[in-house]
């Protein structure tokens, strides 16, 4: 009967075999309350009166815990529904300095960026958009690679940040790590456009074990894997180290396991067969050396 399953996902079992690892290796949402917040306080900027000093938002939390997840499924969300595109996603290029920083801007927005670092040419180019687009929010994922640079450039980063909700009545969204936080409360002036809605890691506890049997329910096995169980959670919860992502990947990776086996379920020493190594000790991990 598979009563474990959500109903939509009970069908998968008669798929073959890589048709239910296809499913389950799917990235997918999970709506968790920290998530759920998230979208709500988002979705409050892109409703929010008109205003010559608009109000940001820092979605700060380490690596690997969601946070681009929540962005791209509110601004997915957005598209959706909205006659027009209001809320545009920038995936903030690697590398020091404002050529990367508009450049970034310009691949959201669609345009042609070339190979010119002309970075004059480039601002009057992401003004030009940002005027015939009228986004009310832009949302900086990986915001830290663009405090990696020059003071100077920086500098002329968050001054950016600041005109736009002048000039344009957009709001800026920037997703990071704590980085992003120290910088921008290194100013009063930063600190008071910005408000933070942290995505810390998950502690052991009753929210962990019922994101556990959430994933459960959406895994096409045919038999019951208890993943909040006592002595299963704890060791997901070890070698996760509390990341979203890390949660995922482990349970992922042992469903597939499981469902290639026969097992058709998760059990402690099919996770442990994984070897996962969590992301604390991969610096130092034995496979390292073997790559010397």
């Amino acid at each position: 009967m598979a009563d474990h399953l959500l109903d939509h996902v009970r069908p998968y079992l008669d798929r073959s075999t890589e048709e239910r690892i296809a499913y389950i290796q799917v990235p997918r949402w999970i709506g968790h309350q920290v998530a759920l917040i998230a979208h709500e306080r988002l979705a409050e900027l892109l409703s929010r009166p008109p205003s010559l000093r608009t109000r940001g938002l820092m979605l700060v939390g380490p690596y690997a815990n969601g946070k681009t997840m929540i962005a791209e499924r509110f601004a997915v969300g957005h598209l959706r529904t909205a006659e027009q595109q209001r809320v545009w996603v920038v995936q903030t290029r690697e590398g020091a300095g404002l050529a990367h920083f508009y450049g970034s801007i310009l691949q959201a927005l669609r345009a042609p960026t070339g190979s010119s670092r002309d970075v004059g040419r480039k601002a009057e180019q992401v003004d030009h958009l940002l005027e015939r687009l009228k986004p009310r929010i832009l949302i900086f994922d990986e915001f830290h690679n663009a405090l990696r640079g020059r003071a100077r450039d920086v500098e002329a980063v968050l001054a950016f940040l600041r005109r736009i909700g002048r000039q344009f009545d957009i709001s800026p969204v920037l997703i990071g790590e704590v980085a992003v936080y120290d910088f921008v409360n290194q100013t009063a002036e930063m600190a008071t456009r910005f408000d933070l809605h942290a995505v810390p890691r998950w502690q052991y506890g009753e929210e962990f074990l019922a994101l556990l049997d959430s994933l459960e329910s959406a895994l096409p096995l045919a038999r019951a894997s208890d993943l909040s169980d006592e002595t299963l959670a704890r060791r997901i919860f070890q070698l996760s180290e509390g990341l979203i992502g890390e949660v995922v990947a482990i349970v992922t990776a042992a469903a597939t396991t499981a469902v290639r086996s026969g097992e058709d379920r998760i059990t402690k020493s099919n996770i442990e067969a994984l070897s996962y190594v969590p992301v604390s000790k991969r610096r130092r991990a034995p496979v390292r050396d073997d790559l010397l």
